[in-house]
């Protein structure tokens, strides 16, 4: 069983990053400096959108692990 949670994660994470060049995940500042960034020439924007995205995952992973942990600690006890 754990195995195939394991094997489930790793494909929910490998199919989201998939998507991640389709995905706009910066507001409008940041977007507006890396364009002009990457007009003259710079390097520094070229990762951002899945740098963000990677960071905006943490949480919910976090999340479902926590939940996870609570579900088998609750049905171990009943």
């Amino acid at each position: 069983m754990r195995y195939k949670i394991l094997i489930l994660l790793t494909l929910i994470i490998l199919f989201a990053l998939g998507f991640t060049d389709s995905l706009e995940a910066q507001c409008a500042m940041c977007k507006a400096n890396l364009q002009t960034d990457l007009s003259e020439g710079g390097t520094i924007g070229k990762g951002i959108n899945k740098g963000i995205l990677y960071l905006m995952a943490i949480p919910y992973i976090l999340m479902f692990i926590i939940g996870f942990a609570l579900y088998k600690n609750l049905k171990a006890s009943k």
